[in-house]
Formats: C-alpha cells, structure tokens, sequence
C-alpha cells in the first residue's frame, strides 16, 4: 500500500487500454446541451455513465432537476469517512457542445473515438468528458489501493455548461450543507502547454452581446441609392474601431482591468504558452501593449468580434444592407467591474456618435455570461497542490492566476467560499469547440499518474486543513 503502487496502477489500466475504452463509452452519449431536444441523453449521461460509476465506489449519489426549463440536471456523489477529514469537492460536466458532424475530417466521427497517433478525437475527449473520466479513475485507483481515500469526498457533474451553466448557482444556493466542502479541486480547460502540468486559480470572466444597426426595412438597389443610404455594415465598423485599436488594444478604459501586480507578473514570468504543433502563431503585437502573452492570456482583458454580418454574404446581392449586426464577447478578469460592462459600452457609443447602435442579448445559445473570480496566488491549498503535482512528475508546476476561458469558478470560489484549484487536462490545439475535438494521449496518461499522486496525498493528512464553515 504505497503512493508508487498507486501510481504504477494507474499508468497500467491507462496501458492497458482501459481509459480510452471507458472514455469511448461516455463519448459515444451526444449530451449536447446547446439543442433543445437533448434532455433525454442529458440524463442519460448520468444514469448509465456516471452515477453506476460512483455507486461502485461506495458515493451516494443524488440528481438534482435543473430549475430552468428545458435545461440539465446536475448530479452530486458523496463519500464521507470521517468528521475530522477534510471535504474536497470534484466538479465536472458531462454536456458537449454540437456535434458538427458534418465538418469533421474525413473518417471521423464526433460521437466514436478515433485514435490517431498521439491524438484521440471525439467530442467531449478534451472537453470535458476525457477530463473528469481521468479524475474518476484516480479515486477509483487510490481507493483500490488503500481501501479508503483518507479524505472525504464529493464531486458534482453538471449537463449545462456548454449552455452557460443555467440553474447551477440556483441549484447550490438551495442545497448549501449538501455541497459544502474545504476546497474545491477539479480540472478544465489547457494547459499552457502540453508537455508542462499546470494549475489555474481562478477564470476570466465572459460577457456575450450583439451590436445592431438596422436602417431601415429591406435592401435597396446599390446602383440607385448607393450614396443616398446609409450603410448600416460601414457604420457598425466605425463603431468597432472606436472599441479597439487596429492591433487589439481596448479602448473603453472602464473595461480594463487594475494594473497587474508584482505577485503576478513573478508567477507569469516563466511560463510560455505553446498550443502544441498544430497551434496558431501568436501575434507578437497583438493586444495590449507592454505585456507578454502570457499576461494577455491569463491576467489581462480581451474583446473579441466572433461574427460581422451584413447584406447576405452567402449570396451578395447589388443592394445597400437594411441591418448590420456583430456579436461579440469579452473577456474580463476579476478586478473587472462586471456590473458596468454594458452602461460603458453605451456611454462609449454615444460619446462618439453611435446613438442608433443598439446593444442587444444574443441567442440563448450564444450568450456564455461568468463572472471572473480567483484564488490568491499565496493560498496555501495552491503551493501544496503544486507540490503534490511536483512529486510526481519531476516538472516544475505552472501555476497561472486564471485560466484564459471562462467557467463558472464564482460558484466554488465566491458562492461556496472554497479556495479554488483547476488542474487541466488538455492543452490549447484540441479543437474543443470545433470540429476534430481531440485530447492528447500522452497528456492524458500523466494526467492520471498526476492526479492518483494528487489524491493519495490529499489522504495522508498533511493538507492545509479543514475549512471553518
């Protein structure tokens, strides 16, 4: 009974084929939470895939009906051995964004696993399936090995976090006692690199809105009003270009966030981020000036345009546009005084004469609205969960303020009150919205030894301790 045995069992059922045979189980469920009529293999998911799985553990396991309409239910299994032990609570979720089946590769197949040398593809491998299906395994491991976990355990699965994790907080703030714990721990989201183990405290923030400009009810002929009407996708582009600067730079000052800190800039300075070999270049004079991309990414603000449309560009027509409408996203840290987003954005508009530009919500399926939120870079949980990740693999921990996405952190680090500890997965090249969603196998098999070392220690009562709830 030792922590290496635990680790070497680990690595074996991952040699053996195993992971990836349960991982093709899950996938194989199209729990896609961003369509309407996906409820059934939403609770599917968790009836056949996850409840039996912790039930086997010995969890008691108890699914919640999401209070929103139409939405997904969450699921909580618990393990309790002892009043004195510390509670950590998991946390992962079984939804997927769509399929795209169409837009896959040729033999590939989101809802079958399809191995490609390092690359494992299908939707949710990365995103979150393959995530907490690692995270599972090493409980299941270290339990196999000790006969107990030495610690008390809960872990929630939620079905609607593609879909901006509707009802979750309603869920929770109903059932405080049930979720209540002395630190959360879980894993989402890339690495900064796939080679390197990371941790991130905390995530950024993510405000969704349309920007419209309609003129006036249909087209007219180009040649015989072109110069007499305003054209609505020109006046949108003015618009946006007093927003941003040409290479990326915010320029509604309400939007930036407070100036980085030294603790901050000391923990970022030796990290790089590397999305593998088939990431995109960076941009080296993209975004805000005077800071690294690391900064960027992981302590700064991005505004992003995701779709500009007007006219009909499928089938451009010679006609001056009725409507021009762009959707678009930031990005904020905590710090980001997320109440006054929009008011900003309005006043900013109006400022510079762009009165007629309505702000308006985008389609539910659109619209991912997170608040930002962070642990303490000096938390204690943060040196130790690093130090446990260390032991195991003999690599220097990145430890990152905040992961460069958005998930709904607030509800572990602000509504349950819990330090905050994300240890991903994947890596930043996995096409996790996007067709050929794939995790690295190499990745994956560390992850397991990382996190069956990061459970069998959090049994060996040597953590930071008991929360005082």
């Amino acid at each position: 009974m030792s922590r290496e045995a635990a680790i070497e069992g680990i690595a074996a059922y991952f040699d053996s084929g195993d992971y990836v045979a349960e991982l093709s189980e899950r996938v194989a469920i199209p729990s896609e939470s961003q369509k309407d009529d996906s409820q059934a293999d939403l609770r599917r998911y968790l009836d056949e895939a996850i409840q039996p799985a912790f039930e086997a553990m010995e969890f008691s396991c108890e699914i919640f009906d999401n209070p929103v309409d139409g939405k997904g239910p969450v699921l909580l299994a618990s393990r309790h051995e002892d009043d004195g032990l510390p509670t950590v609570l998991g946390y992962g979720h079984g939804d997927v964004v769509r399929g795209l089946e169409d837009q896959w590769l040729d033999g590939l197949n989101p809802w079958v696993t399809t191995q490609d040398g390092d690359k494992l593809y299908g939707r949710g491998t990365a995103d979150n399936k393959g995530q907490h299906t690692i995270n599972m395994a090493a409980i299941r491991q270290v339990l196999s090995v000790r006969g107990r976990l030495g610690f008390n355990c809960k872990f929630m699965v939620e079905m609607g976090e593609e879909a901006g994790s509707p009802g979750i907080f309603d869920v929770v703030e109903a059932n405080l006692e049930k979720f209540a714990a002395d630190v959360f721990i879980a894993s989402d989201g890339p690495r900064v690199s796939p080679e390197r183990p990371t941790i991130f405290l905390g995530a950024r923030g993510c405000r969704n809105f349309d920007l419209v400009l309609k003129c006036r009810d249909g087209g007219h002929h180009s040649g015989n009003w072109g110069g007499l009407l305003t054209n609505p996708g020109i006046v949108l582009s003015h618009a946006l270009k007093s927003i941003i600067s040409p290479t990326g730079q915010i320029l509604i000052k309400e939007w930036l966030p407070p100036p980085l800190s030294d603790a901050v800039r000391e923990a970022l300075a030796d990290i790089e981020i590397s999305g593998g070999d088939d990431a995109p270049e960076i941009d080296p004079v993209w975004g805000e000036p005077g800071l690294s991309p690391v900064e960027q990414v992981y302590a700064w603000n991005s505004f992003e345009v995701l779709t500009f449309r007007t006219g009909n560009p499928r089938q451009p027509v010679n006609a001056v546009p009725a409507e021009a409408r762009a959707h678009c996203q930031l990005r904020f840290v905590a710090g980001t005084d997320r109440d006054n987003i929009l008011p900003a954005l309005r006043k900013h508009l109006d400022e510079h004469g762009f009165e007629a530009i309505a702000i308006k919500p985008p389609p539910p399926e659109n619209a991912p609205d997170f608040n930002a939120s962070a642990t303490p870079p000096d938390d204690p949980w943060a040196a130790w969960t690093s130090e446990a990740m260390a032991r195991t693999t003999g690599k220097k921990t990145a430890v990152i303020p905040s992961l460069g996405g958005s998930i709904c952190n607030d509800l572990f680090n602000v509504t349950l009150g819990l330090p905050s500890i994300w240890i991903p997965h994947s890596y930043s090249a996995c096409s996790q919205h996007a067709p050929n969603e794939h995790i690295l196998l190499s990745e994956a098999r560390e992850a397991l030894t990382i996190m069956a070392g990061v459970y069998w220690d959090l049994g060996d009562g040597n953590t930071p301790g008991k929360k005082v709830h």
